[in-house]
């Protein structure tokens, strides 16, 4: 069922209600949802008019080109939401998220849904998008955790190289807290998932059309790959960067 442009229109008055309380609470955050709300619906607005053109073209190349500038600007709104350094963080992270994307998303389309044609835009594009969007969102939350808390304790990090360890050693809390703090809201959604929430994949499915048993499954093993690209994406992104955070005797470059 489609949604027509009054019905569209009619649900964009609900944020009046967010507006009113932001307001009300002095939060400052008015300006910030306007802007916000603008923006996204210019955008999407947009990608809708590209992606129906880009889904009747389908060509493979275009497509690609396609996921390379989303791997881009995802790198750059992850790094630029940590405010750690562009200079270090940037192409790290564009790595990561590029080759995890590709891996995970080629394993899916081929493997799990059998595709002949993987970079077909219909399937190609929209799990690209959901790996990169849920990879920003966890890498986010991994990187700021691990090189804001290892430069704050720089001193527990250099008194564990002094007594011997290795950096692998000497960084393990760090990480481990970086990791803990961005996946336990991951695992924690998958742990309740369709008893308390139902995922707005499964529930596009059904409401395109799709039966049940049918968007379980597909939910299920979005859920998954999701899950696993994240990790290996922040596992890739530190390791790669650490290269520039540490100097060639371990110690934190400034």
């Amino acid at each position: 069922m489609d949604i027509s442009l009054i019905g569209l229109a009619i649900g964009l008055l609900l944020l009046l209600i967010p507006f009113y309380f932001l307001h009300l609470y002095r939060t400052g955050l008015v300006r910030a949802l306007a802007v916000g709300a603008v923006r996204m619906t210019v955008q999407l607005a947009l990608i809708g008019v590209y992606l129906r053109y880009l889904f009747e073209w389908d060509l493979p190349w275009l497509n690609m080109l396609w996921v390379v500038i989303m791997v881009i600007v995802a790198a750059w709104t992850a790094v630029s939401r940590t405010r750690l350094s562009m200079r270090v963080m940037f192409v790290p992270s564009i790595v990561a998220f590029f080759v995890t994307a590709m891996i995970i998303g080629l394993y899916f389309l081929i493997l799990i849904l059998g595709l002949e044609r993987p970079f077909t835009a219909q399937y190609f594009i929209p799990i690209m998008g959901i790996l990169l969007g849920n990879m920003l969102s966890v890498n986010v939350i991994a990187i700021s955790s691990y090189y804001g808390s290892l430069r704050r304790e720089r001193q527990l990090y250099y008194y564990l190289l002094g007594n011997g360890a290795t950096r692998f050693e000497a960084t393990l809390t760090f990480m481990r807290d970086a990791i803990v703090k961005a996946f336990s809201p991951c695992i924690a959604n998958m742990a309740v998932m369709g008893l308390v929430s139902l995922p707005g994949t499964m529930i596009g499915q059904i409401l395109g059309g799709s039966l049940p048993g049918v968007a379980v499954k597909y939910q299920m093993l979005i859920i998954i790959i999701t899950l696993v690209a994240s990790s290996i994406s922040v596992m890739i992104t530190c390791r790669l960067s650490d290269a520039r955070i540490f100097d060639n005797c371990d110690r934190i470059i400034d």
